[in-house]
């Protein structure tokens, strides 16, 4: 072997080198954690800044990394087949391709690209100075491929939106939760606040049924009735009918330090808020938050009073209940035996699900309205019907609504259940 042959070798070392060099920066770059970068450069790291500097002009950092690339591979596989050819003759050709395939593969690719991936925000860092002075040492090159770009987005009218749906960004949450990074309860605050922009204010509203409301000439003795039985701490005033809202009544202003005031109830109620059903709710905050309020009145198409939405209802749809009974404490449901439950219909349909751990799709929003959907009429006292092994039963109604069902869960229901809870054990 001449000392031309060892230079050539030390020559296709040197290239190797680079190779995985140019391989593990593109890794490095493309899968560092920007935030990690930005805590780096509070702290006063200044190839932290250079490193996310340049991550932010990546397309210009990509073409550098792959000019730089391909020039060292045909380098390299040049000056590898003179080399075998000298030394091995016509067959050099063929076992110089093989070679410089699998040693590429192996120290130009795979492992270079490993370990970055291990440690990628260190290896941009350590990368940084050299790739920025290529960069600019191909500055002109990087401009050719820049206007060859916009070219053929031009040509082929390449679509550049990079937004994320929400179904994306749910997806991504989900699987940032499986990876452990958050926990349940941030994944399901970040999903409620991914999803809270979709929500109208009929998806959370208090029906009008439900509402505590008074009239405006009802006597003080009437009033305080209400506030002792709905225990709400705002009730509603109208003027001749529920449809007709004229203010809104706060406790601490009905009552003083003795007792119910002498005020009269237009002084002391304030004006209300209205909105439409459709509106979404996150537009409903901000009106809430701008006149200072807790309680807006949701009107219907023809302008009648078609429930409310408090400050309460929005921030629950947001973080979550927040505050929830313990189950053997919970006056929604009822236990009477093991198999026999009594539960008030008013209830909303995922809370019933949750209670008894199944699923239910259904656009309705309350127990009550799932009901009178699966009975397909208005339901009347005795109506019942058998739902996923679930004996549903009405016992009450008020106003054509459900007000109190009786669930029995058969032997077929109960069986389904044990025989997950094992199948979780396992």
């Amino acid at each position: 072997m001449t000392t031309q042959h060892l230079t050539q070798i030390i020559v296709i070392v040197v290239l190797v080198l680079m190779s995985g060099y140019f391989s593990a920066t593109e890794t490095a770059f493309s899968s560092l954690n920007k935030t990690r970068l930005k805590t780096l450069i509070e702290k006063g790291n200044r190839r932290a800044a250079l490193t996310l500097a340049l991550s932010e002009k990546y397309d210009n950092l990509l073409s550098t990394i792959l000019i730089g690339n391909n020039i060292v591979n045909i380098a390299m596989s040049s000056i590898s087949t003179l080399l075998f050819l000298d030394l091995l003759g016509d067959m050099g050709a063929s076992v110089s391709t093989a070679v410089i395939t699998v040693v590429v593969l192996i120290f130009g690719e795979i492992s270079p690209k490993s370990i970055a991936k291990e440690c990628p925000e260190k290896f941009a860092m350590f990368s940084a100075p050299i790739i920025n002075f290529i960069l600019i040492v191909l500055t002109p090159f990087n401009f050719l491929f820049a206007q060859w770009k916009k070219l053929l987005a031009k040509l082929f009218s390449l679509d550049n939106d990079t937004k994320m749906s929400q179904e994306e960004l749910l997806m991504l949450v989900e699987e940032v939760q499986q990876d452990g990074s958050i926990d349940k309860t941030e994944g399901e605050l970040l999903k409620n606040a991914i999803e809270f922009g979709d929500l109208e204010a009929k998806d959370i509203l208090t029906h009008r049924l439900d509402l505590a409301a008074v009239a405006v000439t009802d006597s003080k003795e009437e009033i305080a009735k209400v506030f002792l039985e709905s225990k709400f701490s705002r009730i509603l005033v109208y003027d001749d009918s529920i449809d007709n809202i004229i203010g809104v009544l706060h406790h601490k202003d009905f009552y003083t330090e003795s007792g119910v005031t002498d005020a009269d109830i237009r002084d002391i109620m304030t004006p209300p808020i209205f909105v439409i059903k459709e509106v979404k709710i996150d537009l409903v905050l901000r009106e809430l938050q701008k006149k200072k309020s807790h309680l807006a009145v949701v009107l219907d198409e023809y302008g009648g009073t078609y429930g409310v939405i408090t400050m309460e209802d929005i921030l629950d749809e947001l973080v979550g209940e927040l505050w929830t009974e313990p189950e053997e404490n919970n006056e929604n449901f009822k236990k009477l035996s093991d198999d026999l439950y009594r539960i008030l219909a008013s209830i909303d349909l995922d809370e019933f699900c949750e209670y008894f751990e199944i699923e239910i799709e259904s656009d309705m929003v309350s127990f009550s309205g799932w009901i009178t959907d699966r009975l397909e009429k208005i339901p009347t006292t005795g109506d019942q019907f058998e739902y996923e092994g679930m004996v549903i039963r009405v016992l009450s109604t008020d106003s054509h609504r459900v007000s109190e069902v009786e669930v029995r869960l058969t032997e077929d229901f109960r069986k389904e259940k044990e025989d997950e809870k094992e199948n979780a054990v396992l």
